[in-house]
């Protein structure tokens, strides 16, 4: 019969500790992974803050309870020998990892769903925190994610940032577009050609070009609406297309 005692023991003494101790690990985590997904939130890349805060948070949860396995179950399941609960879990993360890449996609120049992918393992991680009895850092960590993924934005909107634009020109058959006259126009209104993104192919007799532009800073980029008549007006055109890009 369950007693009010093995109850208690998820909730005081060393596993109690143990759960505070994970918690300051993954807030800590969270901070680095945050600091490290800014730079690239800044550069227009794909993975930005929230992807890498979640992904540094759950995986410093899931090393730092490997450290206490005692404390495991409320500290009062004796394992049997042939159980290894490590290998569930090992097993647990690289199948959430499969599943986590199927809402990943990726058209042309942009890709989504990279952080829901990481917020399907963090609760995976969630998950496994219960399973083992960490209640208290359960619901800490999936208090911390749901933060990551509200709050974060609107912090990220404050930051310095450059907006980063896919851009695809189709010039008229027989046109033969110039590379500087490209990028003055993409520098006339704020943008610079991102290094090593340009695609050249040849289609029905004219040139098309596919690249990612990044504006120079924050207030620099035109919108997309004002960029798109600049484009229209640009020689030799024949049709073009304009969207927001994650690189």
């Amino acid at each position: 019969m369950l007693s009010q005692e093995a109850l208690r023991a998820f909730w005081t003494g060393p596993v109690l500790e143990s759960n505070v101790i994970v918690f300051f690990t993954i807030v800590g985590a969270l901070a680095l992974g945050l600091l490290v997904g800014y730079e690239r939130f800044y550069h227009g890349r794909a993975a930005g803050m929230r992807t890498y805060g979640l992904v540094c948070m759950a995986s410093a949860a899931l090393t730092v309870i490997a450290g206490y396995p005692a404390e495991w179950f409320g500290g009062q399941t004796v394992l049997h020998p042939g159980a290894d609960p490590t290998r569930i879990i090992q097993g647990i993360v690289t199948g959430i990892g499969f599943l986590g890449a199927g809402v990943i996609m990726k058209e042309g120049f942009n890709i989504s769903g990279l952080t829901t992918a990481a917020s399907i393992w963090a609760a995976s991680v969630t998950g496994v925190l219960v399973g083992i009895g960490f209640y208290l850092a359960a619901i800490l960590l999936a208090l911390m994610s749901a933060f990551c993924m509200v709050s974060v934005p609107r912090l990220s909107a404050r930051l310095p940032s450059r907006q980063a634009i896919a851009i695809s020109l189709r010039f008229a058959p027989g046109h033969a577009p110039d590379e500087e006259a490209v990028r003055g126009r993409m520098l006339k209104n704020g943008y610079e050609m991102a290094p090593g993104t340009v695609v050249i192919a040849m289609r029905e007799g004219g040139m098309e070009w596919q690249f990612v532009a990044v504006a120079l800073n924050r207030d620099s980029g035109a919108r997309i609406s004002v960029l798109s008549r600049e484009m229209a007006a640009f020689d030799g055109i024949d049709s073009f297309q304009i969207s927001h890009a994650r690189n």
